[in-house]
């Protein structure tokens, strides 16, 4: 049995022209009939480091009962010269979350996958106690399961208080062993009996992972690196698929 959240992660590679330059993580997001895939905005454009592709590659599964059988799927990241994703801004600046529009008839006929839905996002008011289990679903470093082509999860918590803004951003912060290639990707609690949840995803979709936090004052040979990460909260999905 393969667990559909798997399904719902979406493996990143982003490309300059025939040249290939990153490895990043993303997800399905579904709202009515329009798909979109979700990742970090940083994976897209990246203005202080020069990171600047124009089209990225995803991986399909395109048999369902047969997950090892897979194939690329391109996405350009421009046309006419104007970016096709979108970001947003809050009061606090530039929100590292990014989101591209699919069109679902380009698809393989037979591909497999599954997509977060506004169903899964949490409810205004609705509580994440401090220290809740969480699970990061990406490809760090791009590793994954190369016969199947499936992501791996990481264990994670809250380890701020869910809601409130740390340090004014719009972000949360996670207690993580995260990689290189993760950001963009879907950081989810399980439920169980929720109300309105899609039926085989029972998670909540709280956030998207985006970078590992440090400290500029850390000693590289007396202190380890924190291990904390910040998430972005995930309702911002419903301002940008809107």
């Amino acid at each position: 049995m393969i667990e559909p959240i798997l399904l719902s992660a979406a493996r990143i590679h982003t490309f300059a022209s025939l040249t290939a330059l990153t490895n990043a993580s993303g997800f399905f997001f579904q709202r009515e009939e329009r798909l979109f895939l979700v990742t970090s905005r940083h994976v897209l454009h990246d203005q202080p480091s020069g990171h600047a592709p124009d089209r990225i590659e995803i991986e399909l599964h395109i048999d369902a009962d047969n997950v090892a059988a897979s194939t690329g799927f391109s996405i350009p990241l421009y046309r006419d010269g104007q970016s096709l994703w979108r970001q947003g801004k809050d009061r606090a600046g530039e929100v590292d979350v990014a989101v591209i529009e699919i069109d679902r008839a380009a698809f393989p006929e037979k591909t497999s996958y599954r997509a977060f839905s506004p169903s899964n996002l949490i409810a205004p008011g609705e509580h994440v106690p401090l220290g809740s289990s969480l699970l990061v679903v990406g490809f760090p470093l791009d590793f994954h399961d190369t016969l199947h082509h499936m992501p791996v999860v990481r264990q994670a918590i809250v380890a701020s208080s869910f809601g409130l803004r740390f340090g004014g951003e719009g972000y949360f912060l996670t207690d993580a062993r995260t990689h290189r290639g993760t950001s963009g990707a879907p950081v989810v609690m399980r439920i169980a009996g929720r109300p309105g949840a899609a039926g085989d995803m029972p998670w909540l979709l709280l956030g998207i992972h985006s970078a590992r936090l440090d400290v500029g004052t850390r000693d590289a040979h007396l202190d380890e690196a924190l291990g904390l990460n910040c998430a972005w909260y995930a309702d911002v999905l419903m301002a940008l698929t809107s």
